[in-house]
């Protein structure tokens, strides 16, 4: 299931929207997708428009908006220096594992993670989605309230493992005018970069091998 729902976060091209039916059949058949028939309206998406059109609304998606954006490190650490460290130790996960991510693409998209997880150990699978779920947890309700045609999809993701989503602590904010334009100042009149978040921190990809 794992490289079905990787295709399907995929950039749309006709490479496998040519294989729409096969798709939805599978995920029909996978009984432990309670999600399925809330995926029927973006399948019917994906047959209602061509691959320009497709391309269109993925691109509005998640590469217009951050809060939507598929990098999943990228709502951990914003731009902060822990970022490349973690890419770092992804890749050499995937590379351990004979994954080589293609047209450079980043360790930490979400579709590249999916496909990995699709080829290895179903319990290491399970224990790194485990670790992820509670960043893409954030970025399916964050297409929700946007209305998005991809939230089933996010749900369908997040419905795959084992442990409850915790609440993410919001990526830090480098600079402190985009803070106060983005959050304002707090009731007691801080800074909104001096205000500790009262959720859990969530961290992802600890440096653990899995082999």
């Amino acid at each position: 299931m794992y490289k079905i729902l990787s295709i399907l976060l995929s950039y749309p091209r006709q490479q496998w929207l040519s294989h729409i039916e096969e798709l939805h059949t599978a995920v029909n058949q996978y009984a432990a997708l309670e999600q399925s028939a809330a995926l029927e309206p973006f399948f019917n998406h994906l047959r209602a428009y061509d691959e320009i059109s497709l391309q269109e609304v993925y691109v509005d998606t998640f590469d217009r908006n951050r809060n939507h954006a598929l990098h999943l490190f990228e709502h951990l650490h914003g731009e902060d220096k822990a970022r490349g460290q973690a890419m770092v130790d992804l890749l050499a996960e995937y590379q351990a594992h004979g994954l080589e991510p293609e047209n450079n693409e980043l360790p930490d998209y979400l579709p590249l993670f999916l496909e990995f997880l699709s080829g290895i150990d179903s319990q290491q699978a399970q224990q790194l989605l485990a670790d992820a779920v509670h960043v893409i947890a954030y970025i399916a309700a964050n297409l929700h309230k946007s209305q998005s045609i991809y939230a089933p999809v996010m749900d369908a993701v997040v419905a795959l493992s084992p442990v409850k989503p915790q609440p993410l602590k919001a990526a830090p904010v480098r600079n402190m005018d985009e803070a106060l334009e983005k959050f304002g100042p707090t009731a007691e009149g801080l800074e909104p970069l001096l205000n500790q978040p009262s959720v859990q921190e969530v961290q992802f990809f600890r440096q653990k091998k899995l082999s």
